[in-house]
């Protein structure tokens, strides 16, 4: 939590231009190829499913639709230039483990799952001070 929290976006397994992979940080190196097949792959495993299931972190594919997460303290800016991405890019990601062992994506819409006081703060946020809170991402 604290490396998603000190970088902000993170991407869960790939690694994109200045933002980080939190499956590298967590195996200690770049891995190549999937992470499934690193020795560490059950750190990986269990510390991502950690991160996804933090309210304080949002689970979406913001970053080239690839799993992304982004802490709270950049929410304001993402409502302020939401404008910038497709809305689905911004939808909340929930996976659900049901009875039968099958895995379901659920998707909470943009900005449905957005804090009333997140979306004040984000409205009276300038747009230059979100677009440098952002600027690692692209649209």
């Amino acid at each position: 939590m604290a490396f998603v929290e000190r970088h902000g976006i993170v991407c869960e397994s790939v690694r994109r231009g200045e933002i980080p992979s939190l499956a590298d940080a967590i195996a200690g190196e770049a891995i190549r190829g999937n992470w499934w097949s690193h020795p560490r792959s059950q750190s990986i495993f269990t510390l991502t499913r950690a991160v996804r299931d933090a309210p304080q972190v949002l689970v979406c594919r913001l970053v080239d639709a690839k799993i992304s997460f982004v802490h709270e303290r950049l929410w304001p800016a993402l409502v302020r230039i939401a404008d910038r991405w497709p809305r689905e890019r911004l939808a909340r990601i929930t996976e659900l483990h049901r009875a039968d062992g099958k895995h379901v994506i659920e998707q909470l819409p943009f900005p449905d799952w957005v804090p009333a006081t997140q979306i004040v703060q984000g409205r009276r946020m300038g747009e230059a001070v979100a677009i440098a809170a952002l600027q690692l991402v692209s649209g």
